[in-house]
């Protein structure tokens, strides 16, 4: 997840908030952390909305993707969702 984030956010500091990795631009942009059975990713509410359509497969709460241990990382999915959450920040969301 870490490679993932970096990745699509270089210019992004880490931090460690609310005890998980946190990538942060101007504002928190998603955090994620290792649950029991599943990685729990935090991408804002709004995220978890705008991508509701490609997270049927996953459970999600209002600002939670969790992705179970049992399956692939959706690469290009969270790739989107934290370009997302870039974009989100520079409107000022």
């Amino acid at each position: 997840m870490r490679a993932l984030v970096t990745k699509a956010v270089p210019q992004a500091s880490e931090a460690i908030s609310y005890g998980m990795p946190t990538y942060v631009g101007h504002k928190n942009l998603v955090h994620f952390a290792a649950m029991k059975n599943h990685l729990g990713f935090y991408p804002t509410p709004s995220a978890v909305t705008k991508f509701a359509d490609e997270l049927l497969n996953y459970s999600t709460s209002k600002g939670c993707i969790r992705f179970p241990y049992n399956k692939p990382l959706p690469r290009t999915l969270i790739t989107k969702i934290v370009k997302f959450r870039v974009s989100e920040e520079k409107k000022g969301e």
